[in-house]
Order: C-alpha cells, then structure tokens, then sequence
C-alpha cells in the first residue's frame, strides 16, 4: 500500500469514531563517520511510521489517544487493529483537556498524491573531496555527517490532506591532539553550502591556541559566546515559552519576563517562521506527540517570541487560547536571533580586554524553572582572550550556571546573525541562525576535569 492508501483506509476503518487524524512518515538517511583521520562507516537506511490518533466521545468530554507502529504495513486488518488499539487508549486515557475540533481544511496540497523522498551517499559527494584532503593532513580527525529526508503524509476525518518533506543535516568535526580537543560543526539541508576544508582549518587553528595552558578558578567572566552555544542556551529557552506554565504560575514567563516586559534595550528578535529561506518546516501542525495531537492540520506561522528586546507571545494550543482568551501559537520548528550588529566573532574578540571564548556547550538541564537558571559544561575548548588576541587554553572545563533571560537582559554586545548548529540540542533541532553574544559576566561555577 502507498502511504496515501494507508492514510484512506485507516480513516475509512475509523468512521464509527468521533474523529481520527492518521500520520504515515518515510525517513531516508545517510550517513558517514570517520575516525583517527580514517573512514570507518557509511551507510544508508529506512524506516517508516504509522501513528494514529482516535477522538472518541465520552459523557464527561473528549477523549484522545494515540498508537504508532513503526513497520510497513500490507494488510488493512493491521489498520483497523490499529485504529482499535488508539480508540482503547483514548477510553481509558478519559477526557482531553485540550480537546477542541479537528481543523477543516486550508487548502489542497498539489502534492499529497507525490510519492516519499529519499536521499543517498551521491548528497555526500563535495564533502568527500574535501574530506579526503582534510584526512590527509598531519593531525586527528573524528567525525560525523548526517543527512535526511523525511517524508509527512497527514490525513484528518475532517479532510486534511498534506504532505510535507522535510530536509535535515549536520556535520561535526573534531581535531585532537595529546591535549586537547577542538570542534566545529554545521547544519545544512542538502551539503551543497558546506566547506569542510573551513571547518577543519578552524578547528585546527582552535587546536593550536591550546599550545599554551593556562588554570582559572571558578568564577564571573566577560564571556564571548559564538553562534553554536549561544543556539543551545536560547534555544532551550524557547522551548519554555509555554503559555499554560505562564498563566498558572510556575513558569520563569510568570512574573518579570511576562509578556510586554522589556528584556533588553538591543532591538533582538527571536522568532520562528516555517517559511524561513533554507530554514522552512512543515506549513501545518503534523503532531503524533509533544504537541496537542487536536491541532493537526492547523496553520502554522510566524512568531515572534521576543520582538525588538520585548517578550511577544508565547505558545498556546488552540484549546489553550479559547481558555485563556489568546491566540494560537503554535510551537516553531526552527529558531533566529536577529537585531544584532554587523560584527563578526574574531571582531569581538579583537575587541576584548580578558576575558573567555567558549567553543560549545553540552550536557545541560534546568535547575530553576522559576528564573530559567541552566546548568552544563564547556566542551573542546575553552580560551583565554588578553588584550584582543587568544593567548591559551583553559586546562580544564567549567561547569556553567546561567540563565537564557539573563543572556538577553545583561548582553553588552550581539553580533552578526548567522548560521549556527546547537552541539547539545543537534539530535532534535538543528534550523538555526544565531550572533555571537558577549555576556559581561556569565557564571563558570566549578572546575569539571572531564574533557
């Protein structure tokens, strides 16, 4: 069966039913990984998903609930089994909080009857060319490139039909030596706007400012951040811009970051928008989970989170902004920072009395969802700056202790915006474009030994 015979006959076994939303993905990927200057693997795979949503009316409100399967299927028994097992769940799951009528359609979608996309190794071709030439050199190299195409079909009872195909990658490198580790990384759609030889030559000139070593005690520091771990930070901050958590009180957008309050005088912007050029994401709402499952086949669009330094909007399903008498906000699937200077990250270094350079950020959590404070490491380097110019490496690693809002608020200089790979978020979100960020006073806690 195609996935839209997939999409029809499930509907089709579901029609006793309040509503049902059906979500059948293809996932093409290639990958390539390389080790000690050497390759080691590459490959290609598939797979693919069928998740069905039941909507079931029960006395006390609707219900929802969801099943996925993640194999090809042949026989419409399956489907019928499946929409079965979605309307069982939704009966004992009990009324939704966020119920609310499935979407009417928006529009035809010319490409609903269009079969899935695939990707292959030939996506790979300029970055092996470089690759080869960069494997050569003198020094270690480790990495890893990814690429995917991920084909969406969404079906509703109320008659949505789209389809979308959604383009993802990414390439890290790492350079080692006996003492340290230096990385850079970029997200790309289809690799054709990927240098790899750039990318080796700054890791490797990162590599060569840990010639010196230098120990620093834990502390406050003018930090300058580039494009990478100023994404990690912002971006989890993002992902709390939760309406719900606001409205109830237990949400660091409660009090003094409410919406209208002023977080910066920097004219920066925050926002997501599907139709971003090379950033796009899916132009409806294709949600078997994370999100409110009510709300497929909902327009998405642009949002500004935070709009010339001021908090704007925040994320409310529909359900949610009936209740709350606001609008739908739905969440984005890609992240920018705008309304900074035209500076570059070596111009800001340049113009740096001491301070750090960090490279990248990892491993980090929240500790105080009422002020958004974070925690988490540095990893593969983390510099000296003295009078404008690198002059060594930090020995070791820092734990780090700051907030996203408080990056915003106490940002003394923004840079040029520009295309930016989150080194912690990279496996969920990677459609960015981020500045470099000086913080005059970001918070290494502690020493963490670990490199």
């Amino acid at each position: 069966m195609t996935p839209q015979e997939i999409v029809e006959r499930t509907l089709e076994s579901a029609r006793h039913l309040l509503g049902c939303v059906v979500i059948v993905t293809e996932s093409s990927e290639a990958v390539l990984r390389w080790a000690n200057s050497t390759m080691t693997t590459n490959g290609l795979s598939t797979s693919s998903r069928i998740t069905v949503v039941a909507l079931v009316a029960l006395p006390e409100g609707t219900a929802a609930g969801t099943v996925s399967l993640g194999e090809v299927v042949t026989d419409p028994a399956r489907l019928a089994d499946l929409v079965a097992a979605a309307e069982r769940s939704a009966r004992e799951a009990g009324p939704a909080k966020d119920s609310a009528p499935l979407p009417e359609p928006s529009s035809q979608d010319p490409a609903w009857t269009e079969p899935g996309a695939r990707t292959s190794v030939a996506v790979y071709a300029d970055l092996a060319e470089g690759l080869a030439e960069v494997l050569a050199g003198p020094l270690r190299h480790f990495g890893f490139a990814v690429h995917s195409l991920t084909t969406s079909w969404l079906g509703t009872s109320t008659g949505v039909r789209r389809r979308w195909v959604q383009p993802t990658g990414s390439v890290e490198l790492n350079v080692k030596d006996a003492d340290s580790s230096a990385w850079t990384g970029k997200a790309t759609t289809d690799y054709t706007d990927v240098d790899v030889r750039a990318l080796a030559a700054e890791a490797e000139q990162r590599l060569g400012w840990g010639a010196r070593k230098v120990t620093l005690e834990p502390g406050r520091y003018e930090t300058v951040m580039p494009p990478s771990a100023v994404s990690d930070m912002l971006v989890y901050g993002s992902w709390s811009m939760e309406g719900r958590a606001a409205q109830e009180g237990h949400s660091a957008f409660t009090g003094k970051a409410a919406v209208g309050e002023r977080l910066t005088e920097l004219p920066l912007t925050l926002y997501s928008d599907p139709a971003e050029p090379g950033l796009e994401y899916e132009p409806v709402v294709i949600a078997g989970g994370g999100t409110s499952v009510f709300d497929n086949g909902a327009p998405t669009r642009r949002v500004d989170w935070v709009r010339e330094g001021v908090v704007n909007e925040l994320q409310y399903t529909r359900a949610e902004a009936a209740e709350f008498g606001t609008t739908f906000t739905p969440a984005g699937d890609n992240l920018l920072l705008t309304g900074g200077s035209a500076a570059t990250l070596e111009e800001m270094v340049s113009r740096t009395e001491r301070g750090l350079l960090l490279t990248c950020l990892w491993y980090i959590r929240e500790v105080d969802p009422a002020t958004l404070l974070l925690t988490g490491l540095t990893r593969d380097g983390v510099y000296l700056v003295e009078n404008g110019e690198v002059t060594a490496e930090v020995d070791h690693n820092f734990r780090f202790n700051y907030s996203p809002l408080d990056m915003l608020r106490r940002a003394t200089e923004v840079g040029a915006t520009a295309p930016a790979l989150p080194r912690e978020w990279k496996d969920w979100f990677t459609r960015c474009r981020f500045p470099p960020m000086r913080i005059p006073d970001f918070r290494m806690s502690s020493v963490s030994l670990g490199r």
